[in-house]
């Protein structure tokens, strides 16, 4: 997914780059790269004290997909 290449370039020119790449994934795969980075983000900064999931979402309706593990949810 990530290129690991060193390019010199400028921040504008950095950014038109990414913004380039992002538009041309379909509207499903820029949903899916959304919920990876979500994810990543939670995994480097985890809330303290965060309720459990159980406790959260008492009383709603959720859909959950059998193949999200449970440490992804919530």
């Amino acid at each position: 997914m990530y290129n690991m290449q060193i390019r010199f370039q400028t921040k504008a020119e950095s950014k038109r780059q990414q913004q380039e790449a992002f538009l041309k994934l379909s509207g499903a795969e820029r949903f899916m790269q959304f919920l990876e980075l979500s994810r990543a983000i939670n995994r480097i900064m985890p809330v303290k004290n965060r309720p459990s999931f159980e406790e959260r979402n008492k009383g709603n309706f959720l859909m959950i997909h059998p193949d999200l593990k449970d440490e992804e949810m919530g």
